[in-house]
């Protein structure tokens, strides 16, 4: 009772600093929930960001010392390895090809031949105008 009759005698600018006050309190509060929220959410989805994260900066670090190595080695005047794996790979494709298209040029040449087996008949023409018969 005592408090009570305390604060009604205070003026008016203290009674809203006052409020003021207990609304900043309560807000803080809240937000450190909102923050204690959110930093247990983190943790519980950070450690997936983090590996994800790491995977993608190992790859990026993995390509930056290829790309590094090849530079140092333009700049030393060496030259680049061939690709073997894709000459022999082109090599392979390309006698794939041509045994194919022997395989269809003989399969064509033999259905030729069967079509070439038509017999051909000398016939005497009495009017030849140029004298071809004769």
């Amino acid at each position: 009772m005592f408090g009570s009759t305390l604060l009604d005698r205070r003026s008016k600018p203290e009674r809203i600093a006052d409020q003021a006050w207990q609304n900043l309190v309560s807000a803080l509060d809240s937000a450190g929930d909102s923050v204690k929220d959110a930093a247990r959410s983190a943790r519980r989805n950070g450690s997936g960001l983090a590996d994800d994260a790491t995977d993608l900066v190992g790859s990026a670090a993995e390509e930056a010392r290829r790309r590094a190595g090849l530079a140092f080695d333009a700049l030393a005047g060496r030259r680049p390895a061939l690709p073997w794996t894709l000459l022999i790979a082109a090599a392979l494709a390309g006698a794939a090809l041509g045994w194919a298209a022997g395989t269809a040029a003989r399969a064509a040449g033999s259905r030729a031949r069967e079509l070439d087996e038509i017999e051909f008949v000398d016939v005497d023409r009495p009017d030849s105008p140029v004298g071809l018969d004769g």
